[in-house]
């Protein structure tokens, strides 16, 4: 099974024979391109063409990440997961309202279940968040109800405002405050966190769309 490969140091990357080799001031390290399914890059990653060309025979994606650790952009192979049917599929369902809509309620619906199942869990174990549980489970209810984007997006940016009330008492630690949500750059150890994951996130989900996507044509 193939396996994402994770570079948070600074360094080249560069093809060396028909593998792959990370270089650092502490030495190389030599990467099978069997075992690599997509490479995330943190770090002062330095590359070329060559490695690029190399990464695309391989059907490798390269996610790179600026200093902060927010996601900048993916290089895919063109002829492999770059298809204009992609960006028409997206803009179709942009421009049919109706479309639009619909997904990005089964978006908002998906993230306020989980967010619910997370409170709960941490309600049954002593922490005091029944009133925010019920307002999340209320705008849940809710989703069903809206048929305007912009109230729909009003409504996920409450919720999430609620649902950022109970990180400090799930917490309970000085060293990961949360206080409030801070971005680019985050202000604290837990917002780095959550920029973090969602970063990560968003590649993950843009990786699955590309595979799907060649799947289907396959």
């Amino acid at each position: 099974m193939q396996k994402t490969l994770y570079i948070f140091s600074n360094g080249t990357l560069r093809r060396e024979g028909n593998t792959l080799c990370y270089e650092t001031g502490e030495g190389k390290r030599f990467l099978p391109v069997e075992d690599i399914q997509e490479i995330m890059a943190f770090g002062e990653v330095e590359l070329n063409k060559k490695l690029l060309e190399f990464l695309s025979q391989h059907e490798i994606l390269l996610h790179y990440f600026n200093y902060y650790d927010y996601y900048m952009g993916t290089f895919y192979p063109r002829e492999h997961y770059n298809s204009g049917f992609i960006t028409l599929k997206q803009s179709e369902h942009y421009l049919d309202e109706s479309s639009r809509l619909e997904l990005a309620k089964l978006f908002v619906s998906g993230a306020l279940r989980n967010i619910e199942t997370v409170l709960k869990y941490y309600h049954k174990r002593g922490v005091q968040l029944g009133d925010i549980v019920e307002k999340i489970k209320t705008a849940g209810e809710n989703v069903t109800t809206i048929n305007d984007i912009g109230e729909l997006m009003a409504l996920e940016g409450n919720a999430r405002e609620d649902y950022y009330r109970a990180f400090d008492p799930i917490l309970d630690d000085p060293v990961f405050s949360f206080e409030k949500r801070t971005r680019r750059p985050p202000q604290n150890n837990l917002n780095t966190l959550i920029s973090f994951g969602n970063s990560l996130l968003y590649t993950i989900v843009l990786s699955e769309i590309y595979k799907h996507w060649v799947l289907t044509c396959y």
